[in-house]
Formats: structure tokens, sequence, C-alpha cells
């Protein structure tokens, strides 16, 4: 889903942005945000050979359908277990995303989780996310199935009242059965976050990322990944949220959080 190239200098890699992997109205896409941290990451993995455990993503620009993207990749430590690394995304010489990130995997950790999975109903028993706007059949909506699980979604065409709980759930998984959730998948899946603040706020609302943090958990084949979304306030133009990401049998698989500027439309 990621289709990164490596460059002809060691530690940079290419990305070319089809519409694919865009969002936005037809006449102004824009590449959507999870993907440019998905692709960050499968640079970064690419390069170290080591799993992300956690990466946070400041979004600076736009990237626009055709645009040719330079992943450049930087180590400043690695060791015996883990790496500290920061990638850096430009079109030409406008950088465009900047991220940060640990990668390794411990030997013989235990594994553990707290955080539950909240009761809800399941894919086929889900209504369709309804679009808060007309799309281009081809964007990025088209990879993914998404169903609401819990919260009004209505609120994207202004019918429903305020949530008192600002929490939004949606299952959602890839169209192409062939497709494996895997942590760079994960990380286009949680920037759905935004999605959640117009069920939050009760009207056509959403938000464009500031930044994008994740943390990786324990990653189990699934179909489905439920978004259990929780905006926790909107301020001074701004929204804020996190995710929990679970498998279909409950398990933790990620957890993410963003801050957006708050857009009424």
């Amino acid at each position: 889903m990621i289709p990164i190239q490596p460059g002809t200098v060691s530690g940079h890699y290419s990305l070319t942005v089809e519409k694919s992997l865009c969002v936005g109205p037809p006449d102004r896409l824009f590449m959507f945000g999870g993907v440019g941290l998905a692709s960050a990451l499968a640079a970064v993995e690419a390069f170290t050979g080591r799993p992300t455990v956690w990466a946070a993503a400041q979004y600076l620009s736009y990237a626009r359908p055709g645009t040719r993207l330079d992943l450049e990749v930087i180590v400043p430590v690695a060791g015996k277990y883990n790496s500290q690394a920061r990638i850096v995304t430009k079109a030409g010489d406008q950088e465009i995303i900047t991220v940060n990130a640990a990668l390794g995997s411990r030997p013989d950790s235990p594994h553990q989780q707290w955080a539950e999975m909240p009761a809800v109903p399941p894919p086929q028993d889900c209504p369709v996310m309804p679009m808060r706007w007309s799309r281009d059949p081809d964007d990025l909506n088209s990879l993914f199935e998404q169903r609401v699980a819990h919260g009004n979604f209505g609120a994207a065409r202004g019918t429903a009242p305020p949530s008192t709980d600002g929490i939004a759930r949606l299952w959602l998984r890839p169209t192409n059965p062939d497709q494996v959730i895997d942590r760079l998948l994960l990380a286009v899946m949680a920037d759905f976050l935004p999605s959640g603040v117009g069920n939050a706020l009760g009207m056509n609302a959403g938000g464009n990322s500031l930044d994008n943090t994740i943390r990786f958990a324990r990653l189990v084949p699934t179909r489905w990944v439920l978004a259990d979304i929780r905006i926790h306030a909107t301020a001074q133009g701004f929204a804020h949220g996190r995710v929990h990401l679970f498998a279909e049998d409950g398990t933790l698989l990620g957890t993410a959080s963003q801050s957006m500027i708050l857009r009424v439309f």
C-alpha cells in the first residue's frame, strides 16, 4: 500500500503521491497524514531492519497528487536492541513531514494488556460510515471499508446533538482481502481519529492533523480493526484526541494521539 522505493544514496527513499493515497475534496486532494507517517516508518524499518515501537510525526505542509517525495533516514543512535531515528520527508526543498521514531524488539519480554476493547456490535451489524463531502471515487477512502460501531456520524451532516462523552468507534478493514494489517497500515488507520470531531461537536466538522504520535503494542492477525476514538477537548481553534486500535479478538494493536486544526465545514 505504501510504495516507497530505495534511492541512489544510502538512507534515502522516494514516494510518488498517487491519488489513492490522498483525501479531501476532488479538486483539492492532498496526501493523507497517516500515509506520510506510514511511508516514513516503511523507510526507517527498511533501513534499520527493526520494527517501530513509537513514532511521532509533525505535519508541516501538504503534498498533492503527482508529487515526488524524498525521505531521508537519520539514525543518531543504534544499540543492541533498539535504535533512535529521524525521517525527514521533502518535496524538493520544502519539508513536508518530520518523524521521530524508536525501533527495536527486546527478546523474552512479558506480554500483558490492561486496556480493554469496548463492547460493540460486530462489523456486519454496523452501518457504513457516511462521507461528509462528495469525494473522488479513487481516493484513500476507497481502500477501506468503514463501519460505525458507536457514535452518530450523522453529525457530519449536522443532524446530531453534541456527544456527551466525545467517543466514536469505527470498524476498519482494507478492501483488498490480501492486505495484511501491519504497523504501516495501523499508522494509516490511526489517522482516522479526526473523523470523531464531528460526532463530538454534533456538527459538520473535522480537523487537519498537526501531529500524530503512535505507539505499537502486540500485533496479531485480524481482518477488522476497531478504532476506539475519544476527542478530549476543542479549544482556541484546535481539537485534541486519542485512538486505541484493537484486533477483533480484543488485542490492543496500538494507540495514537493527535492535535488538529479544528475545521467546521
